[in-house]
């Protein structure tokens, strides 16, 4: 910076000013301060300036699976709003492990990130207070955080969705609905299941109820099992995008009336298309970085609970007929 203000001939306040974009300068100065800016190759330290602000410049994100479309459409999301901000994201998949999920955060937290974007996959988060009560924002995503933690938290609706999915298969004459859901624990899982319960009222049948990972030998048994019943189902309904395409592999063909919970690639290109419940993932990564952005900029008010709505899109696979 020094040799900017003598090759443009002005204080160092002036350069300072120019390249923090305060007021004060007379444009002919500021030109002439930018262009030997330009001729020398200056750039700020942006480290430093966030260092004498007390900042890092990152957040950190712990997720689920950055392999998984959901995850990685959330983990951009968050990258598109942090950049506006100057900062950089750290992040990290925590492969649905509570202790891998608390070793990425602190972690994060040992590098003083300016705040923490979680998907947790625990329900204990204890472990947070002491970073929580030295001022470090966190804000959790797609799920809540465990009971004692008291953060801002941005879902989606996940009981409306699946009642929604279970409507459509209702109207459609459907009466006979199998679930397939992820592991129980899972909030999503849990709140999924809720919904389909909700939907279908009395007309639920356990033995088409079957929640565990979503594993191809599994879940081909569990609809074998459903199929050979009596009274077997005429539609099933799927809690993810890994089941949906795990169940579609699993029926070999088999004509059942389907809905699944999250859009997927090439959903649409299937024959019939697959009929989803639309979770907006970049949505959920949005809200959540730039309320977290609010937190660290010093908005103190009272922790917010956000609910992002979903949709569904009819392709032909939920609309077949009993």
């Amino acid at each position: 910076m020094k040799d900017v203000a003598s090759a443009a001939g002005v204080a160092l306040k002036t350069v300072s000013r120019v390249v923090n974009g305060e007021p004060g300068v007379h444009p002919t100065t500021a030109e002439r301060v930018r262009q030997a800016i330009e001729s020398l190759g200056y750039s700020r330290n942006e480290s430093a300036r966030v260092l004498r602000q007390g900042r890092t410049a990152t957040i950190g994100l712990v997720i689920e699976d950055v392999a998984d479309p959901f995850y990685s459409g959330l983990n951009r999301a968050v990258e598109d709003v942090a950049i506006t901000h100057g900062c950089l994201v750290l992040s990290g998949s925590s492969a649905e492990e509570p202790a891998r999920e608390r070793e990425l955060v602190l972690t994060f937290c040992s590098r003083r990130v300016d705040g923490l974007i979680v998907v947790p996959a625990g329900d204990d988060h204890t472990y947070l207070r002491s970073e929580l009560d030295a001022g470090t924002p966190a804000i959790f995503v797609d799920r809540p955080p465990g009971p004692g933690i008291d953060v801002d938290t941005v879902l989606s609706d996940n009981a409306g969705g699946a009642a929604a999915a279970v409507g459509h298969l209702l109207a459609h004459g459907h009466r006979r609905i199998a679930f397939l859901g992820d592991c129980p624990s899972i909030y999503t899982a849990a709140e999924r299941l809720t919904g389909y319960r909700a939907a279908m009222g009395g007309l639920i049948d356990d033995r088409l109820v079957a929640m565990a990972a979503p594993e191809l030998v599994r879940v081909r048994a569990d609809l074998d099992r459903m199929l050979a019943l009596p009274d077997p189902p005429t539609a099933v309904f799927t809690g993810n995008g890994r089941l949906t395409v795990t169940a579609l592999r699993a029926l070999g063909g088999r004509r059942l009336a389907l809905v699944g919970f999250d859009d997927f690639e090439l959903a649409d290109l299937l024959t019939p298309g697959v009929t989803v419940i639309a979770q907006d993932p970049i949505g959920l990564g949005r809200v959540a970085t730039e309320l977290l952005f609010r937190r660290i900029g010093g908005d103190h008010g009272p922790s917010e609970q956000i609910q992002l709505p979903v949709r569904l899109i009819a392709r032909g696979s939920g609309e077949l007929p009993p």
